[in-house]
């Protein structure tokens, strides 16, 4: 057998390996009392822009496409919705401090109105979660009128 055939099998054998080490899935029905729904009053418009744009990285209940179990994907979708969790997490939101909670709208407000939000990399494959102008602007009002709602 040459090198190459060698190196191939290899890689193919490995390949097949990793996907028997598939991450934690992110995945609860529970909508915990701390769930952002359960604090504030959210208009249905934003929740549906919400649902479709920012909860699969940003709560704890992860909508995961088929190629979601096919590695090394997986582990990188895994690690994307750990950090994004970190950083705001919907599900828990009302366990923020008020000032927690006032800089957590600015900061979304801010983040969308520039576009980072939602990342260009979700977006590539998740073409429904693209945000209109429209929807930018529902979200910059709402995250606005919650902000200045906070004493």
């Amino acid at each position: 057998m040459s090198l190459k055939k060698k190196i191939i099998l290899g890689l193919a054998v490995i390949l097949i390996g990793i996907q028997f080490f598939q991450p934690l899935r992110n995945q609860s029905d529970e909508v915990t009392a701390s769930h952002i729904e359960r604090v504030y009053n959210v208009p249905q418009n934003v929740k549906a822009i919400l649902t479709q744009s920012c909860y699969d990285c940003h709560s704890n209940n992860t909508r995961y496409p088929w190629y979601s179990r096919i590695q090394p994907g997986a582990w990188y979708m895994a690690r994307h919705i750990k950090k994004g969790k970190e950083e705001l997490n919907f599900s828990t939101f009302g366990e923020y401090s008020a000032r927690k909670q006032r800089n957590k709208f600015r900061a979304m407000a801010g983040q969308v109105k520039d576009g980072e939000m939602p990342l260009s990399s979700y977006t590539l494959i998740h073409r429904n979660a693209v945000l209109s102008q429209q929807d930018k602007q529902v979200l910059v009002n709402w995250f606005g009128t919650m902000e200045d709602s906070i004493k």
